[in-house]
């Protein structure tokens, strides 16, 4: 995409994990993964009355507290 020469970046699309994929990427129970997004533990949001998060924000999430012990 250009403006007036110039090119403008798009931020780039991410994957929005629905509470069994992040389970599964997780290796824990999905139950699990419902608490952990019910009390902050994992950032998420819901939409129509269901968890999702993005994979971008999960990765950073795990690689802070990886890096932080």
């Amino acid at each position: 995409m250009q403006t007036n020469g110039a090119e403008v970046k798009r931020p780039e699309r991410t994957q929005i994990m629905t509470t069994k994929e992040i389970a599964k990427y997780l290796g824990v129970h999905e139950m699990t993964v419902y608490r952990w997004l019910k009390k902050g533990v994992l950032p998420g949001f819901k939409i129509g009355g269901r968890w999702r998060s993005k994979k971008d924000l999960l990765d950073a999430h795990l690689v802070n507290k990886i890096d932080s012990k």
